[in-house]
């Protein structure tokens, strides 16, 4: 349910820049993130950290393209989203006793050190390189490839990627949690 939530968004401003085009779209992403923070309070979902920033991303970038009728800042808003987040990876696995992706997995299992920071390292990666490859499409291909490509290429690589982690993670999986896995599939 979460990630259909997180995605909704990015749904509803394809189908919107299919019907009108990039700054109705804008518009209605930006309503749309806002609705979204609402409804998670009013039926009392956690707020997470990420809302807020991509919230406050879309509405800086949103507000660039519409005020000054330029798509290129709502283009260059899923770039910035991953590398900051690529920058907090790093920042946290660099400066903090217990980095992000220990914090995020933790309740999971606990994995060993070395899977974690290579974990973490390859989001980092895979975070740099997808906003190096949002520009290029932006910058190199008509408005509405990108519109595709962010619909489409970015949320295929990314669940694609997920899967890569799942498998790495399963491999590397503590023998406990593996057996609690497997008995409580097995109920």
């Amino acid at each position: 349910m979460k990630l259909l939530t997180d995605f909704l968004p990015i749904l509803i401003f394809f189908i919107f820049y299919r019907m009108f085009d990039i700054y109705v779209a804008t518009q209605v992403l930006m309503g749309a993130m806002v609705l979204q923070i609402v409804l998670m309070k009013l039926f009392r979902r956690p707020v997470e950290k990420m809302h807020w920033i991509t919230l406050g991303l879309v509405m800086v970038f949103g507000g660039l393209t519409l005020g000054l009728h330029n798509p290129e800042f709502i283009m260059w808003k899923p770039t910035v989203i991953n590398w900051l987040f690529a920058a907090a990876l790093l920042f946290s696995e660099w400066f903090m006793a217990k980095g992000l992706m220990r914090r995020m997995l933790g309740s999971v299992a606990d994995f060993p050190d070395a899977v974690m920071v290579r974990l973490n390292y390859a989001w980092v990666l895979f975070l740099i390189g997808a906003g190096v490859l949002n520009l290029y499409v932006a910058y190199n291909y008509p408005e509405s490839t990108w519109v595709d490509f962010k619909l489409f290429g970015l949320t295929g690589l990314s669940i694609v990627f997920v899967i890569g982690q799942s498998l790495y993670l399963a491999r590397h999986m503590p023998e406990e949690e593996a057996a609690q896995a497997d008995e409580s599939l097995g109920d």
